[in-house]
């Protein structure tokens, strides 16, 4: 580690003086990650790190386990969802995943100047998001698995000043400004409470996502972000398909974004100038992490080696597991 700024500039934590009788207004942060299941000797490179590109992306397993939490808050008590991911355009995937599944609301949050970024970096930038938006209750995934960190849920709950509440499995009772839920300890649960606001990260055994419905399928799947329709408008001016408007072929990005506004398919789009970002504490410059070497071990088809069932064999395969600190 090398060291960072001494402290995140102030004025970060959440205001919200939302009535608990109209509801509670949710922020859910997901991400977009690479399917690890899939993960081969030809998804890695020559450094050990896994070659996003090789892989198909998915929407974070626990991220989905938050996202429905905050939807069954929202059926229980009213109020809205809000869902928020950083990332590459590409990332709105995720974000019309999640207006299928019942998301009132969803923020793309990209800029070439968020590059690079590590878990402070990422939680800092998310934390001015939410500080915008305001919340109630903040919800995350357990943690991501293309880290496994689990990481950036409490970070940015520091960043916020609230309350953090970890490895939740269930939401015990809601009212008024006061949540208790049930969390996991490794082999039992304890019962916390604690006053609104709060940062809750959910963990896989909370819940069960709720499938896609059909008829916001067909309704979200033509929604877009602004960078997705740039995108677009330089595919149509390229080519002449009809599939595309005049607007697109056209290049009117904006009257196009005007169109999908009016009609409730454009996903907001923020960069770090508006969410007010420090840029210092921002991507490269914002991450202290630094990663000196990586090892990575992976197993090819055709390299095994059999031994007897014996304490010999046992004992020799151990110690070869070792050798090779693929164990100890």
């Amino acid at each position: 580690m090398s060291a960072g700024p001494a402290s995140p500039p102030a004025g970060l934590k959440i205001t919200n003086t939302r009535e608990p009788d109209v509801g509670y207004n949710c922020v859910v942060c997901v991400k977009q990650v690479p399917d690890t299941k899939r993960i081969t000797g030809q998804a890695m490179k020559d450094d050990g790190t896994v070659n996003r590109a090789a892989l198909p992306a998915i929407f974070n397993f626990e991220d989905l386990n938050a996202l429905e939490e905050a939807l069954a808050i929202r059926d229980a008590h009213g109020g809205t969802v809000t869902v928020v991911t950083m990332g590459l355009p590409t990332a709105c995937e995720v974000l019309r995943e999640s207006l299928y599944r019942g998301a009132d609301r969803a923020i793309l949050i990209t800029d070439r100047r968020a590059a690079a970024s590590d878990t402070l970096a990422t939680s800092y930038i998310l934390s001015c998001a939410v500080k915008k938006l305001g919340a109630d209750i903040v919800l995350c995934g357990r943690q991501a698995i293309d880290g496994d960190t689990a990481q950036v849920g409490p970070q940015l709950a520091e960043k916020l000043g609230c309350p953090v509440i970890t490895y939740l499995e269930q939401i015990v009772s809601l009212q008024g400004r006061r949540i208790e839920v049930r969390r996991s300890v490794g082999n039992g649960h304890e019962v916390v409470a604690c006053e609104l606001p709060v940062l809750l990260t959910v963990m896989e055994t909370a819940n069960t996502p709720r499938p896609q419905a059909a008829r916001r399928v067909m309704k979200y799947k033509k929604a877009r972000s602004l960078a997705e329709v740039q995108k677009l408008a330089d595919e149509a001016m390229k080519n002449d398909y009809e599939d595309y408007t005049a607007e697109l072929k056209a290049g009117q990005v904006e009257q196009y974004c005007a169109k999908l506004d009016q009609r409730g398919l454009l996903i907001e789009q923020w960069g770090l100038d508006d969410i007010g970002a420090d840029l210092a504490w921002c991507g490269r410059d914002g991450s202290p992490t630094k990663v000196h070497r990586i090892q990575a071990v992976v197993l090819k088809g055709g390299t095994y080696k059999e031994l007897p069932p014996t304490d010999e064999g046992m004992a020799t395969l151990a110690r070869e597991l070792i050798e090779d600190h693929t164990i100890g």
